[in-house]
């Protein structure tokens, strides 16, 4: 059974490819299709981990509040850049300013996420649970294709954490 950390991981390489595909095209045509994938993704794991990940991490961390509070308001940052980026013709300045704003906005998220959230999961968390969440997370993507029935909306941080303590 796949753990969820690792799964969390594959997701993490996903995105830094989809990025580095825009650095290699300046086609509108190649740059919809590359953003839309990837700003999907991105909405989609933000979802999944704040089903799966996070309400576990907050009971069970020693800073999972902090890095809960953390990453619940990164992936505020990065759905309000891939918003931003739908208001504007792809390719342009302003398209081009959102979509690095959600690069740049996920780099961070990443790296204190693979520095501090999953390393104190891990530290918290048996195989067991690990793997039970790992299937969760195929499950809801699953049961999600496309983003099926998930709503992107930002999250109160603090509100998050308190439902979930």
């Amino acid at each position: 059974m796949d753990d969820v950390t690792a799964l969390i991981l594959d997701d993490h390489a996903a995105f830094r490819r989809g990025f580095a595909r825009l650095d290699d095209t300046r086609d509108p045509a190649e740059l919809l299709a590359i953003w839309d994938a990837l700003a999907l993704h991105l909405d989609i794991h933000a979802e999944a981990e704040e089903a799966i990940l996070y309400p576990h991490l907050v009971r069970h961390g020693d800073d999972g509040e902090d890095e809960t509070v953390d990453a619940i308001g990164d992936h505020n940052k990065i759905r309000d850049a891939v918003a931003e980026s739908r208001r504007h013709p792809v390719g342009s300045d302003e398209w081009w300013a959102a979509v690095w704003t959600a690069r740049r906005e996920n780099s961070e998220h990443l790296a204190e996420e693979e520095d501090g959230a999953l390393p104190d999961f891990r530290r918290h968390t048996g195989v067991e649970l690990r793997a039970e969440l790992g299937a969760r997370w195929l499950t809801f993507y699953g049961q999600h294709p496309n983003g099926r029935n998930l709503r992107f909306a930002d999250k109160d941080p603090h509100g998050y954490v308190d439902d979930h303590r």
